[in-house]
């Protein structure tokens, strides 16, 4: 009874106060409460906010959606769970085109550094076909199934893409890849910006090699290999191009075992072409040079390449006195007039051309890593020489659905 009188007599004494005064007394109040509650659990308001932060901080660095100007790529070993880690190279893993995103490995901190293998692919417009789809069905479950890596490697895949397209490629590698053995790691770069970067350096040579539709700004991403060593980070001094519709009959570690035979003065490795096509673009100049090697059939002449896929060695390429000067726009046209060229194939007609009169520039790989299937020349125009250049003797590695050639099934 004492209790409640008290409790009336505090009540009566309440009403009586102004508002002012009722604020006070109950801040006064909620202070004491806050002091009892945090002080029996031993944190304070400054620790309870950090744990908080902590605690969001947490969720952000698992976000698949989080700001991608910085480095937010998943930790992955193919076939396991994610695993922790901190990522120790990511200077060299710097984007090419102002944005990237990917799924990755990450190294615990107690490990030697990791050796990457880095292999670039154009993925533009895929989202819109169905065709684009199946042959990076194909190629990506080949790559997985025959590639083999040893401890401490890992393959770096890289996607120059549209957003439609990323997305879609995010979805179909966590199948395509779920049963590679190897550790891999995933980069997405924008497309719109890489073009931006290109633009600049190889305009000049898009009259030569483009298709002549006109659209000369979006038809420099079809050069992105003539320029990589200015595009890619300086600390990346090796990385291949590989066309989508390929599929692969041998483990691709062995590919970047073909840099080591690059000789003296080499900057790209690359597969001759395999079916007449600059027997035809250079007819002019061979009909005024009828000695000449240009576009004859191996194992003399000089066929030309094809850009499925290309060895970059972006170290070699940027010392490289010689194929830095012939990137020059004067240079450039003055081969283009020499040997009356024009094409619409955009890299692979440049270093075609530029291999007629500096093939020491060039290590010739052998045709079984780029296995051309396409057969559309033979049924126009030459047939009565097309098998001397379709002829590949030896084992095929890479498969290549060029023109949409159907591939053997294994």
């Amino acid at each position: 009874m004492g209790i409640l009188r008290l409790l009336a007599k505090i009540m009566v004494r309440i009403s009586t106060f102004r508002s002012y005064q009722f604020v006070v007394l109950l801040a006064a109040a909620l202070a004491v409460v806050a002091f009892y509650y945090f002080g029996s659990e031993r944190q304070n308001f400054s620790s309870t906010t950090k744990r908080i932060k902590q605690s969001q901080a947490s969720h952000n660095t698992n976000r698949n959606d989080a700001d991608l100007t910085v480095d937010t790529r998943i930790s992955r070993t193919a076939g396991s769970e994610e695993q922790e880690g901190e990522e120790q190279n990511a200077g060299e893993e710097q984007d090419i085109g102002g944005q990237s995103e990917g799924f990755s490995v990450r190294k615990a901190a107690n490990v030697s550094v990791d050796q990457h293998y880095h292999a670039l692919m154009m993925f533009t417009k895929v989202d819109k076909s169905r065709s684009l789809q199946d042959k990076f069905r194909v190629a990506m479950l080949s790559m997985a199934k025959h590639g083999h890596f040893l401890e401490g490697e890992i393959l770096v895949l890289h996607f120059v893409s549209d957003q439609a397209s990323q997305e879609l490629g995010r979805r179909m590698l966590q199948e395509l890849l779920l049963d590679a053995t190897f550790k891999y790691e995933v980069l997405f770069h924008d497309v719109a910006a890489l073009t931006q970067k290109l633009f600049p350096i190889v305009e000049a040579m898009q009259k030569h090699f483009s298709a002549g539709s006109g659209a000369y700004y979006s038809d420099a991403i079809f050069f992105l290999s003539v320029a990589m060593h200015h595009i890619m980070p300086k600390s990346l001094t090796r990385i291949i191009q590989l066309d989508l519709d390929l599929k692969y009959k041998t483990n691709i570690r062995d590919l970047f075992q073909e840099f080591d035979q690059f000789p003296p003065g080499a900057v790209i490795g690359i597969t001759r072409e395999m079916q007449p096509v600059y027997r035809h673009t250079f007819w002019q100049y061979r009909k005024e040079n009828p000695q000449t090697r240009v576009g004859e059939p191996p194992p003399d002449g000089l066929p030309g390449f094809n850009s499925g896929v290309m060895l970059l060695n972006l170290a070699a390429m940027r010392v490289s006195a010689l194929y830095n000067q012939l990137l020059e726009p004067s240079n450039v046209a003055k081969l283009a007039d020499q040997y009356r060229f024009r094409g619409h194939l955009g890299d692979q007609d440049f270093f075609s051309m530029i291999g007629m009169e500096h093939p020491d520039l060039f290590y010739t790989l052998a045709c079984g890593w780029n296995r051309q299937l396409c057969t559309w020349w033979r049924d126009h125009g030459y047939r009565d020489v097309f098998q001397l250049y379709y002829r590949c003797d030896g084992p095929v590695y890479i498969y290549h659905g060029n023109c949409n050639s159907p591939i053997p099934d294994d």
